[in-house]
C-alpha cells in the first residue's frame, strides 16, 4: 500500500514534491474508493490518483521519478565500482545542478509502515534512510550520510533492529548504491519486507513505451489465461472471439523487404530466439465465419488494450501499486472510466490495488465517479519547476463541475498560449 510518493531535484522537479494516497477526512462521496490500512492513527488511502497539466508540465517526470527509484533499489548492488548513477538533477539552476536527487516511498508492507528514501547524484550516494513504524512509533533502522566538505561518510545503524551481519553490509556498500540493496544481496532477513515491497508490489509502466503485449501474449498461451484476457477485452466491447498466439522463431520471420546486409546481421545476431505472434479473431457479418486478423491490422486502442490485459489483470489480483504515464493515449474516455472502475469495484479489487495515472482526459473530472482528492495539478512555477498539489486545496462545493472550473484555468495547469502572428 502506497502513503506517499515524493521527488525533489529530479528532471523539471526542483524542490521536494509529494503525492499522497491519504484519503482526506472531510469527503464522505464514494467510500468504495477508498481502504483502511487497519492500523492505529492512519487516515484510509486513496485506490486511484489522477495527474492533470499542460504538456512539458513535468506529469511524465513523477513517473520516470518512481521507475528510476523503483530500479535504483532492484539493481544498485549489481554495478560496479565508478559505475555513473543514472539519475538527472534539475538543470536550469546553478545550485541545483551540484545538489542530490532526493527520492522516497512511504509504504505499508507486511502490516507496518515503512519510510524509505535516498539521495543521490551522478557519482554517489549521499544520503539514505529508512524508518520503520512496527507500533505506531518511529523507529530509525539505519541512515547514511555522506559530508561533501569532508569527504566523509557517516553511518547510523540501529543495533536493536538490524540483527545480523550490518557491519559487513556496511562496509560492502560501494559509494554508488544503496545499503538496502546490498544488505539484501547479502541475505538480511531484517529488511526482506522493504525490499520485496519494491521488487512484488510496486510496477511502473515507462512513458510512452508498449506495455505488456508480451506479458499479455504469454498469458494467453494457458487456456485459464487465454479466458482472463478474453473477458478482460470483451467486457471493454471489442468484440473478440478468440486470441490466438503462436510462438515462431525470428530465422522464420519474413525479412524480404530488409536490405541482405540488414537481414543477414539480423538473423544471425538472433537466431533461434522467439516472439509470439498474436491474431484475434471475430467472425464475419454475413456468414459467421472465423477470422484472424494480424496484429498489425488492429487499432492502436485495441492494441493498447490487450497490452495492458496481463498487468491490469495481475496488479488487480495480487494488490499492487502502478504508476502509469498518460493512460487515456489511443483510448475512449469510456474505455479510461472502465479501467478506473475495475480500481474501485469491491468485488474486482479484493487486496487494495492503486493507480497512479498521468492523463489528459479532462472529462474524468466529473465523470468517472471519483473524488476531489483523488485529482492532482502539475504546473510549472515562474523559475521553471515542475510544482504538484491537489486539487482539493481549492474551495470546492460538493457536486460542482470540475471540468469547467479547471478548463477555465481557475485551477492553473493549463497551457497559456499566445495568438499566432504568422511567420514574418
Amino acid at each position: 500500500m502506497l502513503i506517499e510518493f515524493s521527488l525533489g531535484n529530479y528532471l523539471s522537479v526542483c524542490d521536494r514534491q509529494t503525492l499522497s494516497m491519504a484519503a482526506s477526512g472531510l469527503y464522505r462521496e464514494l467510500p468504495e474508493n477508498t481502504f483502511s490500512t487497519d492500523l492505529p492513527r492512519l487516515p484510509r488511502l486513496l485506490k486511484s490518483a489522477v495527474i492533470y497539466g499542460p504538456n512539458a508540465a513535468g506529469k511524465s517526470n513523477l513517473v520516470r521519478g518512481a521507475l528510476f527509484m523503483w530500479d535504483f533499489v532492484l539493481n544498485s548492488a549489481k554495478g560496479q565500482v565508478g559505475d555513473t548513477i543514472d539519475v538527472q538533477p534539475f538543470l536550469l539552476s546553478s545550485r541545483h545542478v551540484r545538489e542530490p536527487s532526493l527520492f522516497e516511498m512511504i509504504f505499508i508492507e507486511e502490516g507496518v509502515r515503512y519510510q524509505y528514501g535516498f539521495a543521490a547524484t551522478r557519482e554517489r550516494v549521499h544520503h539514505e534512510w529508512l524508518l520503520a513504524y512496527p507500533n505506531g512509533r518511529p523507529q530509525r533502522w539505519f541512515e547514511r550520510y555522506f559530508d561533501p566538505a569532508t569527504g566523509q561518510e557517516s553511518w547510523n545503524l540501529n543495533k536493536k533492529f538490524l540483527a545480523g551481519n550490518r557491519d559487513v553490509w556496511r562496509d560492502a556498500t560501494r559509494s554508488n548504491a544503496l545499503f538496502l540493496s546490498t544488505a539484501i544481496q547479502l541475505n538480511s532477513t531484517v529488511l526482506r519486507p522493504v525490499f520485496n515491497w519494491f521488487d512484488r508490489k510496486l510496477r511502473v509502466f515507462r512513458p510512452h513505451a508498449e506495455i505488456g503485449r508480451e506479458l499479455s501474449a504469454s498469458l494467453c498461451q494457458s487456456a485459464e489465461g487465454r479466458l482472463q484476457v478474453l473477458k478482460f477485452l470483451n467486457q471493454a466491447d471489442m468484440d473478440i472471439e478468440a486470441i490466438h498466439v503462436e510462438t515462431r522463431k525470428i530465422g522464420e520471420l519474413g525479412m524480404d523487404d530488409l536490405p541482405e546486409g540488414v537481414r543477414n546481421a539480423l538473423q544471425l545476431e538472433m537466431s533461434g530466439q522467439e516472439i509470439l505472434d498474436i491474431m484475434l479473431e471475430r467472425s464475419t457479418s454475413d456468414t459467421g465465419l472465423p477470422i484472424q486478423l494480424p496484429w498489425e491490422s488492429e487499432s492502436r486502442g485495441t492494441q493498447k488494450l490487450f497490452s495492458i490485459a496481463w498487468p491490469w489483470i495481475n496488479i488487480l489480483k495480487e494488490g499492487r501499486v502502478l504508476f502509469m504515464d498518460e493512460m487515456d493515449t489511443s483510448l475512449h474516455h469510456h474505455l479510461v472510466r472502465f479501467l478506473f472502475g475495475m480500481f474501485h469495484d469491491l468485488e474486482i479489487n479484493k487486496n487494495s490495488a492503486q493507480l497512479v495515472s498521468t492523463t489528459h482526459d479532462t472529462a474524468l473530472l466529473d465523470n468517472a465517479r471519483l473524488r476531489r482528492d483523488q485529482f492532482w495539478m502539475v504546473e510549472k512555477s515562474a523559475d521553471r519547476c515542475s510544482e504538484i498539489y491537489p486539487i482539493s486545496d481549492f474551495d470546492i462545493e460538493r457536486g460542482e463541475p470540475l471540468q469547467r472550473r479547471y478548463l477555465e484555468g481557475q485551477f492553473g495547469a493549463i497551457p497559456t498560449l499566445k495568438k499566432f502572428k504568422g511567420w514574418g
